[in-house]
């Protein structure tokens, strides 16, 4: 018979933990829980590490961790300091010795990893908040007491809110320039703990989480080759339910379903022996064939209903592990907002190896990048997302084969989608911004046997081999013009052939160096470096392109409106997001092309169809509002009916958070 364990403040973990006399810790129950058990935790707020010891056993017999309804319980990472000690002005200093943390000091750990760029300085994994706001950290005592921001945070007049810290065998002193604040008056924090939910051991199945605001830990950087560390995570196990739930102030990732630690850990940077991609290659095999990388054993996760902000280095993460996950109505801001380091790991979702997972109903918005789908994205669906006001682009598809489909979204960014991939489907999008693509011939990256992990074969990315049908391009947005003169050139920016001071190409002009479907060339070619230098043909059609946006070479059934560029105004007040636009007419005047598995094909390299995840045929019925499209009436683009004239559309209704405890 399963048991229903109760958490308090005002408990003790010598109590039975009832209702009654609840424990005092979450750890308590923890350790006491059995498959399908459930733990209630009320109000307030917890400053421990859960470390659950087991799972359940599947979807019928699983353990939960609720927050009670209506109540609010925060999970920290962190402890109050109230020991400050004046050095002179705004500075002041607290002394602790190295016993207070325990097994792990934050302030004598660095942040470090492959694809980590420390901006050739060191940072430490420790933080410093105040009134729940983290500082800045200064890498000398000098540079603490300057008036100078941080050039790159989106804060900087925040950014000069700083801290430092030194440490010895014994101690650990922090400074901090508190500036405008009093230390006596204000809730000062220090994050003490790496995680604050997730199990030591992998294989710990089928546990819920709900309802909590977790915050302030201090895991390390989190690549594809390296265990990958989160605020919280199912750390390589399956069936985990991660829902309802504030996640913020993580020192990297906030949510990882990704990686364990025996099929590689930064052996890139620790032995230098190889190249980064051939690590990640190795990291693939070794998972598959020693670490149980397969569906019975990985993934089928749910993150759902989660507001997700202010982690340095991703909302959400994952390689290998976030397999055959779901990934939906989640609100993710303020990514990697701090911009103190940097790395090739950066975003508010970022997947490795995302096969049949679904991203659905999500709004990303500032941060460094939105959606960035890295190696194998084989049979993700990217569906019905809210991006805006993403540094560097909406949507980056990296190395990836297909198929994977991407399918009424809003693109509102500057840069809405940077393809280096091939095999994508995407359909009745709203691209505000534009694209770019390049072939990548020097990347040897795998594909799978359909809907399982299974590897098939490995190639580089020839290009092309896309579908984009019934999507509309808004074409330049005035908004971004001065932006997008000043873009660099550089091969990791942009990628587009224009002179310095132009304005980006728009539309789908970009692939005109690919083939048309329509064109055949494969009889020409014969040997191995003529199939290494190929570009794949593109199959383009029923798009609608306004002002300067211009279509691929050989579309069908498309249509140029040169002479409208509507400007969408995306308003944001108070959480209600609303686009003005006006589109006229023309929406209506082009019939959509009904999108099915038999239409759109096989993607070339793994010769597989754009089907659902159980092999079924894939089929769009909904539109961005999932609401019914009729085929007899349907508009093209996300909106499945659009008024002519202009129009206010309301998008979203989006927390910033969940009310915190006192």
């Amino acid at each position: 018979m399963s048991k229903h364990y109760h958490v308090a403040k005002y408990g003790s973990d010598s109590y039975s933990g009832s209702s009654e006399y609840p424990f005092l810790t979450i750890s308590k129950a923890a350790s006491l829980v059995q498959p399908g058990d459930t733990v209630t935790v009320h109000t307030g707020i917890y400053r421990e590490y859960i470390n659950p010891p087991r799972g359940g056993n599947d979807e019928n017999s699983r353990i939960v961790f609720e927050a009670a309804s209506g109540e609010n319980v925060v999970i920290s990472g962190a402890e109050i300091i109230k020991s400050w000690e004046k050095v002179n002005g705004t500075i002041y200093k607290t002394v602790l010795p190295n016993t207070f943390f325990g097994a792990f000091n934050p302030y004598r750990e660095l942040v470090w990893g492959d694809w980590f760029d420390t901006l050739e300085r060191d940072f430490h994994l420790g933080e410093v908040y105040i009134n729940g706001k983290s500082l800045f950290e200064a890498a000398t005592l000098e540079e603490l007491a300057s008036d100078l921001p941080f050039t790159k945070a989106r804060e900087k007049d925040w950014s000069m809110h700083k801290w430092y810290c030194e440490t010895n065998e014994t101690e650990t002193t922090i400074y901090v320039n508190f500036r405008e604040f009093n230390p006596s008056e204000n809730t000062v924090e220090i994050n003490v703990r790496k995680f604050c939910f997730w199990p030591e051991q992998t294989g710990i199945n089928y546990i819920t989480v709900r309802g909590f605001h977790l915050t302030m830990a201090a895991p390390n950087w989190a690549p594809p080759t390296a265990l990958q560390e989160g605020l919280i995570g199912p750390h390589w196990s399956k069936g985990w339910i991660i829902e309802d739930n504030e996640i913020s102030n993580s020192k990297n990732s906030g949510i990882s379903l990704g990686k364990e630690i025996l099929s590689g850990h930064n052996e890139w940077t620790l032995l230098g022996t190889k190249n980064g991609t051939q690590r990640e290659r190795d990291v693939i095999m070794n998972a598959l064939h020693h670490c149980n990388w397969d569906k019975k054993h990985i993934g089928s996760h749910i993150i759902r209903n989660n507001i997700i902000h202010d982690c340095e280095q991703t909302g959400i993460c994952g390689h290998l592990g976030a397999v055959f996950s779901h990934i939906t109505d989640n609100h993710i801001f303020n990514i990697h907002h701090k911009r103190m380091f940097n790395g090739a790991e950066v975003a508010g979702i970022k997947l490795h190896a995302a096969l049949d997972c679904l991203i659905e109903n999500n709004c990303i918005h500032n941060c460094d990048r939105g959606l960035w789908m890295d190696w194998q994205a084989q049979g993700v669906r990217i569906t019905k997302n809210l991006l805006f006001d993403n540094d560097t682009e909406d949507l980056f598809v990296e190395v990836s084969h297909g198929p994977y489909i991407v399918d009424n979204n809003l693109f509102f960014s500057m840069k809405n989608v940077r393809d280096l991939s091939q095999g994508g489907a995407y359909l009745h999008n709203l691209f505000t911004g534009f694209l770019t693509w390049t072939r990548v011939t020097n990347r040897f990256t795998p594909y799978h046997y359909a809907h399982e992990t299974g590897v098939r074969g490995f190639m580089t990315i020839l290009g092309g081999d896309n579908r984009f049908y019934n999507n509309i391009f808004t074409g330049t947005q005035k908004q971004f013009e001065t932006k997008e003169k000043s873009i660099d050139n550089s091969i990791w920016m942009n990628f587009d052939v224009k002179t310095p001071g132009e304005i980006q190409p728009k539309g789908l002009c970009i692939y005109n160096d690919c083939p048309a479907e329509d064109e055949d060339f494969y009889h020409m070619l014969h040997t191995v470096d003529e199939f290494a230098t190929m570009r794949i043909p593109m199959h383009c059609g029923s798009n609608l392109y306004f002002g300067d946006a211009v279509p691929f070479r050989k579309e069908i059934d498309s249509m140029t409106v040169p002479s409208l560029c509507p400007q969408v105004v995306l308003d944001d007040t108070n959480g209600d997001i609303s686009i003005n636009v006006d589109f006229e007419d023309y929406p209506s005047t082009i019939i959509p092309i009904p999108i099915t598995t038999d239409f759109l094909g096989i993607a070339f390299e793994p010769e597989l169809p754009y089907e659902n995840p159980d092999g079924t045929p894939f089929c769009i019925e909904t539109d961005f509002f999932g609401q019914s499209r009729n085929p007899n009436t349907s508009c093209i683009g996300p909106f499945s009916n659009m008024p002519n004239g202009p129009q206010k559309i309301h998008l979203a209704k989006i927390k910033y958070s969940k009310e915190r405890s006192q």
